[in-house]
């Protein structure tokens, strides 16, 4: 991997991680609605995404729900948990995407797993847990379950994804007209003051919305599955790793996440339990999904 390109996928972990600060100002700090925020922010993807609906996909119906897991879906919960959870113990939970992914995919695709994955899946579980277990963790309280919940959509999302033939670009506009289509119908028949919050902190909000939709879900996974078609994910992949590790230290510089060695610990066990499962081959899961669930 030549230097630009690593540090395009550094700048993409920065971006990434950011992006669950961000989105714990828009839905704690200004109040907006967390199924309203992320609508918003599909809405913005798929405005700035418009040209590649213009080709129907082979399975519309299909696509538009894996996408709705993958985007909508997953965030949407992500997002309700933020309100309570802190962005320190909400990025390591994320990490139960790819055990889980492997776990669907033994269970719905019939997929061989050998002791290697086996051990990253117990790695990976064990070490959440013991994050969870940290003072940080339970300050979050109930918030960890929505982002837990969002993870498993995301996960089954994954799963089914390397099943359907749709680029990652075009998945993307798909997805997000999804959401949008589901996500402002939920939120004004769940939620209130929508545009109190907006109206209250526009730029702010603004702000917020444009850096979720513009900068990580367009720039960010754009420039993800354009190093993706350059370099082999085996080598891509692992990197991804890096967001947990910066939303930490984001969280403890930005929003004041109490950082302990337990929760350190944790995520370092995660982490390692992670690496083995993405570094294992496997031909029925998308691999670039395994850390990245969402789109």
């Amino acid at each position: 991997m030549n230097p630009s390109s690593f540090a395009i996928i550094m700048a993409c972990n920065v971006v990434w991680a950011l992006n669950v600060i961000v989105s714990k100002w828009a839905v704690d700090d200004y109040a907006v609605p967390p199924l309203f925020y992320a609508a918003l922010r599909s809405l913005v993807v798929v405005a700035a995404l418009v040209p590649f609906l213009r080709k129907m996909p082979a399975d519309p119906v299909r696509v538009m729900l894996i996408g709705l897991a993958i985007s909508g879906g997953s965030f949407g919960l992500l997002f309700i948990g933020l309100q309570t959870a802190s962005p320190s113990a909400a990025g390591i939970v994320n990490l139960t995407g790819a055990p889980l992914t492997v776990l669907f995919a033994i269970v719905i695709l019939k997929e061989e797993v050998r002791w290697r994955r086996m051990l990253g899946m117990a790695l990976a579980f064990g070490g959440v847990a013991l994050a969870v277990a940290s003072p940080a963790g339970m300050e979050s309280g109930v918030g960890l379950l929505y982002v837990f919940a969002g993870v498993v959509v995301g996960a089954l999302g994954a799963v089914f994804f390397k099943r359907i033939t749709i680029g990652a670009v075009e998945m993307q506009a798909w997805a997000g007209l999804a959401s949008v289509a589901f996500l402002f119908p939920i939120s004004f028949g769940l939620e209130s003051g929508q545009f109190a919050a907006v109206t209250a902190a526009p730029w702010e909000v603004l702000g917020c919305v444009a850096f979720a939709g513009l900068v990580v879900s367009v720039g960010a996974h754009s420039a993800y599955y354009h190093l993706l078609q350059r370099h082999d994910a085996n080598l891509l992949v692992p990197l991804t790793l890096m967001t947990p590790l910066l939303t930490i230290g984001f969280g403890a510089w930005l929003t004041g996440d109490p950082i302990g060695p337990r929760l350190l610990i944790g995520a370092g066990l995660a982490i390692a339990g992670v690496a083995i499962i993405v570094i294992r081959p496997s031909r029925a899961i998308f691999k670039p999904l395994l850390v990245r669930v969402r789109f």
